[in-house]
């Protein structure tokens, strides 16, 4: 009777080691076995039980001379509830689902699946995956391997997603683990150690919980070492770079917005001159940021993150950090004629920088408020900025058909580039001086849509005076696709130098006198820099370096294309 039986045992899981090739598992051998014997009564061809077992899909052939193509290793693993043959070389992660055989031995019903392949340049991040208790922090049942992919989930939106690789086997799993980190080890641009300041003050307060919440745990997850500060106060940053031992981080991150990635640019940037010996108050030949910058949006404007990553969104941002892409952007240095001012990627100077400045007065207000306060009050009080301007125009060497003829041309150029100095003067509306395109909500195109990360040169954009209705009209420009330069009072310059000298002339009648004097003591003359106000009332020499500094981005031909908005400013 079937109650006096032995219980039934159920079957033991395991999960097969790593085959050699050509090799079957134990109990696929003992199928294997078991088909030939009782196919050979019935067939004369010893190749037929072998179409009829559990067939694996092909994997493609890799191209024999291509590097990086050996396999390292092969086995079998779970994925998606699917038993799949994997192959692991030094570049890619494939994988084809085995089949199971024919029940009537027809190899044409045998559906052939497609393999799927993961880059290793696009993998960030793999983990053993065990079973834990509840509260239980380490050891716990092996399951496998999670391997942590970064993709493309829109346009200039990256994310991450989890592959799981499911075995049983201890010494099989740490077997492709050890070889899978050995591969992520050998990218030379992924930071290990990082140095992170988080402005707690950016974008209603929320700079904290962006970083902790969700740039954290990627950082952790990618098994990369951060030293976190949190700024107390304005130049809190500055002051810390000045005394970090630099050579012990990869890179540096700055959680918050414009302001805050100008100060810890400008003092990575300091800190460069200063182990270099040079002397700080005027540098004409700086040295390079010996780390690369990294910048986690996290601010109510962050014009320098929407131009890196084409959109505002911090896991991206974390993302580009973490695969260590490596983008050199140009920087200018401000000076006056004894001191340097600061290190910075753009600035304006009247209407740009009075509304910075207007809007600095009422941080009590909601940012959005503020902002927006700030504009129609700047807008309702427009006036002009009588300076004189000078510039070097950039130096482009036109390409002729005889390669003497160009090189006496490029002689030329530069032999008389001391003498080629260009002066403006007059009254002016605003003054734009940006070496980067100022990607940003309200200009999709750029605010300064000609000009790159790292071609070598600045953009002059000068508005002379001209009425607040044709003012506006130039401002809506920059949010649509029309040229926001078309017009007469609008001139725009290619430049590698610019001197910016404010005018305050004697003589002026008593009333007029007294305003220039009221708003001389308020900072009559103020800078805008990288959303940073800087007052200054003297002659300021502005130059751009190219390619000073490495920020971790995206490349500049990617954002070309970009039609990504955010909601920025």
């Amino acid at each position: 009777m079937l109650g006096a039986t032995a219980p039934f045992l159920r079957p033991q899981r395991r999960a097969w080691p790593e085959r050699p090739a050509g090799g079957r598992p134990p109990r696929e051998q003992s199928a294997q076995a078991a088909a030939a014997a009782g196919s050979a009564r019935s067939r004369s061809s010893a190749a037929a039980p072998e179409e009829r077992r559990r067939r694996v899909a092909p994997l493609a052939a890799a191209p024999p001379a291509e590097a990086g193509e050996e396999p390292l290793l092969r086995g079998i693993f779970e994925i998606s509830k699917r038993s799949c043959d994997v192959v692991l070389s030094s570049r890619r992660l494939r994988w084809s689902p085995i089949l199971p055989e024919s029940p009537t031995g027809d190899s044409s019903a045998v559906l052939q699946a497609e393999e799927e392949i993961i880059e290793m340049k696009d993998v960030f991040s793999v983990k053993l995956k065990r079973r834990r208790f509840a509260g239980q922090k380490k050891g716990g049942t092996l399951l496998g391997i999670t391997i942590f992919k970064c993709l493309n989930k829109e346009e200039n939106k990256l994310t991450d997603c989890a592959i799981h690789l499911n075995n049983l086997s201890e010494d099989h799993c740490h077997s492709w683990f050890k070889h899978l980190k050995e591969i992520l080890n050998g990218f030379q641009n992924r930071p290990k150690s990082l140095k992170v300041f988080v402005n707690p003050s950016s974008h209603k307060r929320e700079a904290t919980h962006v970083y902790y919440e969700k740039v954290a745990p990627l950082f952790k997850l990618a098994d990369i070492k951060t030293d976190v500060t949190v700024t107390e106060y304005e130049g809190h940053a500055l002051s810390v770079l000045k005394e970090c031992e630099l050579q012990a981080f990869d890179g540096v991150v700055c959680v918050g917005g414009d302001g805050s990635v100008s100060e810890v640019a400008h003092g990575l940037l300091l800190k460069a001159q200063i182990d270099a010996g040079k002397d700080t108050d005027y540098i004409t030949m700086p040295v390079r940021a010996p780390i690369p910058l990294g910048v986690i949006p996290a601010g109510t404007t962050n014009i320098l993150a929407h131009t890196l990553y084409g959109i505002k969104h911090a896991v991206t941002a974390a993302l580009h950090i973490i695969m260590g892409h490596i983008q050199p952007v140009d920087v200018c240095t401000f000076s006056t004629p004894s001191k340097l001012l600061r290190f910075g990627f753009s600035a304006m100077f009247g209407f740009g920088a009075r509304t910075l400045a207007l809007a600095e007065k009422h941080r009590w207000m909601p940012s959005n408020q503020r902002k927006d306060f700030a504009f129609v009050k700047t807008l309702a009080d427009l006036k002009p900025e009588e300076c004189e301007l000078s510039f070097l125009p950039l130096q482009i060497p036109q390409e002729v058909s005889h390669g003497n003829d160009r090189k006496k041309k490029e002689k030329t150029k530069k032999k008389g580039s001391k003498d080629q100095w260009h002066k403006i003067q007059g009254h002016f509306l605003n003054v734009s001086i940006m070496a980067i395109p100022c990607l940003c909500s309200m200009a999709p195109r750029g605010l300064a849509p000609n000009t790159r990360l790292n071609n070598g040169s600045m953009a002059l954009i000068v508005v002379q005076n001209t009425s607040r209705t044709e003012f506006v009209k130039h401002l809506k420009r920059y949010a649509s696709v029309k040229n926001q330069f078309n017009f007469p009072f609008v001139e725009t310059y290619t430049v590698q130098e610019v001197k910016v000298q404010p005018n305050l002339k004697s003589g002026l009648d008593a009333k007029e006198n007294t305003y220039l004097n009221a708003a001389s003591a308020e900072g009559n003359y103020p800078w805008n820099i990288d959303g940073d106000l800087m007052e200054e009332a003297s002659e300021v020499h502005i130059r751009v370096h190219p390619q000073l500094i490495n920020l971790y981005g995206v490349d500049t031909d990617d954002l070309e294309s970009s039609q990504a908005t955010c909601s920025c400013i």
